[in-house]
């Protein structure tokens, strides 16, 4: 649902750019990056909720971790204080000083393949002293250290803001064929007691939906909407509605439900959420060069004082399109022909490739893979490097399950490089690919209405005969035991994955989390 991605990657965005700005190739240890989000605190209002996001180039484990909080600038206008029950101290008025109770693990996150390994640490509440005043704006300095003189920090700006109340306005259901159009309501209404002053409409689309629109007051990737910025004040009790024009890709999967969903921010609270973008020079998504995108109802006016939703839970709306008729998807699997002598070390590309007609959306907010491939090594080999995103099955010692991305494109491959070294010349030693492998996964393992199953299978052969060989195209390379890296994911270029991707755009990660992907890890 769209609370569960955004509100994800409300914090994977902005700290995504910044470790795909910053970090370099790790060698012994990966670089840590820490990220805590600026925020607009609401005077008359409960405190809001913050935690230090670490990010690193590799999966790492953190431990004797300590974070210190320094809002000496806005000690007479800020609180710092726990807000899941972690040891902390104030050696200073204006400092906090907390220690994780246990290990921080930074674990990979979606998709899968990004090469950005993120955890945080335990929250704390920022709220306000009596003497606020609104207007009030300061910095806070956010630092940790862990043992091994592992440490960063960063430094977040806090102001004190008007709070409000957006609503989003009810779900709406519709049907459209792959490749045909259609028109959503988009309704935001004032549920609070103020006047709001401005707002932000962001849009968690999946693949399938686009747009033709340019408006100069929305930002689009290629086709994709992205967000939409409003100038007009909201009076208490109102709302204000206009539509989009939306469209089908050709390759829209069908029959199948296809949802959309929009968010609404204040424009303080976008600000907050998107500032680090720029900061690192991250990738932005573009504005129209058309008419701007006006609503119905109170003329625009200038924003006054910075405004915060305070009662976020009913600040969304979304639309569920049928895609009518039948638009299916094969998946074929690749294999690979190898060669080599005993003590060789040779890459296996390995995988398989969608061959359409539809594209295959899985997104979820489960983060499932798309579908899973077995990947059986032929006898007389052994994988000295495994890809990141497979493991040796529980049921085998020769066959390893790789998860796939959650989107996969029609007409575009997806595969993997297995390193194996060869350590007994067997002519015509065959191994195997299967895609749509079973796996005991929370949304099951294989893609189940695959069109062609026929193909789901190739074959890796090693030393085959002259004129002999696998089934499906691969490649092998002998590297003579050298070494190298490899993709643990090819396939389209995504700058988006569906229904996730466009907050990422907001934020400019995006494109920095599908490139910056670590190939392999040691098996021997």
């Amino acid at each position: 649902m769209l609370k569960h991605s955004l509100r994800w990657l409300t914090g994977l965005g902005a700290a995504g750019a910044l470790i795909a700005a910053s970090a370099t190739p790790a060698v012994a240890a990966p670089t840590i990056e820490p990220y805590f989000q600026d925020a607009t605190v609401a005077i008359g209002a409960e405190a809001t909720i913050r935690g230090l996001l670490l990010y690193a180039d590799e999966p790492t484990v953190l431990t004797d971790v300590s974070v210190r909080y320094d809002y000496r600038s806005l000690a007479d206008t800020i609180t710092v204080t726990p807000a899941d029950g972690q040891e902390c101290t104030a050696p200073e008025p204006g400092v906090l000083v907390c220690t994780e109770p246990s290990d921080v693990t930074l674990y990979e996150m979606p998709p899968l393949g990004s090469g950005i390994y993120r955890n945080g640490v335990k929250r704390v509440h920022l709220g306000l002293t009596e003497d606020a005043q609104l207007g009030d704006s300061g910095d806070v300095a956010v630092s940790f250290q862990a043992a091994g003189g592992r440490s960063g920090s960063y430094t977040s700006h806090v102001r004190v803001g008007e709070g409000v109340d957006l609503a989003g306005g009810p779900f709406t259901s519709l049907s459209a064929k792959p490749g045909g159009k259609f028109t959503v309501p988009l309704a935001v209404a004032n549920a609070g007691d103020k006047v709001v002053n401005g707002f932000v409409a962001v849009f968690d689309l999946p693949y399938s939906i686009r747009t033709k629109d340019r408006f100069s007051n929305c930002r689009y990737s290629d086709d994709h909407l992205v967000s939409c910025q409003f100038d007009e004040d909201i009076p208490v009790g109102t709302g204000l509605a206009t539509t989009l024009n939306l469209e089908f890709v050709k390759d829209t999967y069908a029959p199948a439900n296809h949802s959309g969903y929009a968010q609404f921010m204040t424009t303080a609270d976008f600000e907050d959420l998107t500032r680090v973008r720029t900061a690192v020079g991250a990738r932005a998504a573009t504005p129209g060069g058309g008419p701007k995108l006006t609503l119905t109802g109170a003329p625009g006016r200038m924003r006054k004082a910075s405004q915060t939703d305070v009662g976020p839970g009913n600040d969304y709306t979304g639309w569920t399109i049928k895609a009518t008729g039948t638009n299916g998807t094969d998946l074929a699997a690749i294999g690979a022909t190898l060669k080599g002598t005993a003590g060789a070390v040779v890459t296996a590309t390995v995988g398989f490739r969608n061959n359409g007609p539809a594209t295959l959306d899985r997104t979820n907010g489960d983060f499932e893979a798309a579908t899973h491939t077995n990947v059986e090594l032929p006898p007389g080999t052994t994988a000295v490097e495994v890809p990141d995103n497979c493991w040796l099955r529980q049921d085998t010692t020769r066959t390893y399950l790789c998860a796939s991305e959650m989107l996969l494109v029609a007409g575009q491959a997806y595969t993997v490089k297995f390193r194996l070294r060869i350590d007994k010349v067997i002519p015509n030693a065959r191994g195997a690919v299967r895609v749509n492998a079973p796996c005991e996964c929370p949304a099951g393992g294989g893609f189940q209405d695959d069109l062609k199953p026929v193909n789901d299978r190739a074959t890796i052969v090693v030393n085959a005969p002259q004129g002999g060989g696998g089934q499906g195209d691969g490649d092998g390379d002998d590297d003579g035991g050298g070494g190298g890296g490899s993709l643990p994911i090819t396939g389209a270029p995504t700058n988006l994955i569906a229904g996730i991707g466009a907050l990422l755009l907001v934020t400019g990660a995006g494109c920095y989390l599908l490139a910056r992907r670590h190939s392999t890890r040691s098996a021997a």
